[in-house]
């Protein structure tokens, strides 16, 4: 029996991994957790430093932390790999269900950067419970995609490892241990 095909990130044009500077992939199948179970802490900026020590300085949104379809738009800025705060726009704010994936997505840049520092991402996450998942053994699947464009990007693809893809794992692990932490304790 084939495997269905996984949800895939829905990428802005100029985006579009293997035409950017810099691009990594980073996913987690995990037994034990839902969808449901792992969105709250994504989609709640409020509860990333708990979980990921590489992010600070968060602002969020003036609708909140926590990301909706209604906050699509909406600004917020943080810190991350020693970077000054960027600026990010909320792109796509989609909770999960039982038949569809969670997406989460953000556009962001250096405001005020000079051009040997700009540096602009697209940042998007799926939160799915995997087509195997059932109502006794849960199994989700994340998913966190980024693409960039700059020197900053051309700097980080070229190191090995790449920091990266080292860090969005860190957040992925984070995630998936905080998820299980906070479950256990409900």
């Amino acid at each position: 029996m084939a495997t269905p095909t996984a949800t895939a990130i829905l990428w802005p044009e100029h985006f579009l991994p293997g035409l950017t500077d810099n691009y990594v992939s980073n996913e987690v199948v995990v037994a034990g957790l839902s969808a449901a179970d792992v969105w709250p802490y994504l989609a709640d900026c409020s509860h990333w430093e708990s979980y990921y020590d590489n992010i600070g300085q968060i602002t969020p949104p003036p609708t909140g932390s926590f990301f909706t379809a209604e906050a699509v738009g909406n600004h917020f800025s943080f810190a991350t790999f020693g970077f000054p705060p960027v600026e990010v726009v909320l792109e796509e704010a989609v909770a999960p269900t039982a038949t569809t994936p969670g997406r989460l997505a953000w556009l962001a840049w250096m405001a005020g950067a000079d051009a040997d520092n700009a540096l602009e991402v697209y940042h998007a996450w799926i939160v799915e419970d995997a087509p195997w998942s059932t109502a006794d053994k849960k199994v989700v699947r994340v998913l966190t995609q980024e693409s960039q464009i700059g020197v900053p990007a051309k700097n980080l693809a070229t190191t090995v490892p790449n920091p990266m893809l080292l860090g969005h794992q860190k957040w992925l692990d984070g995630l998936i241990s905080y998820s299980k932490e906070k479950k256990e304790n409900k």
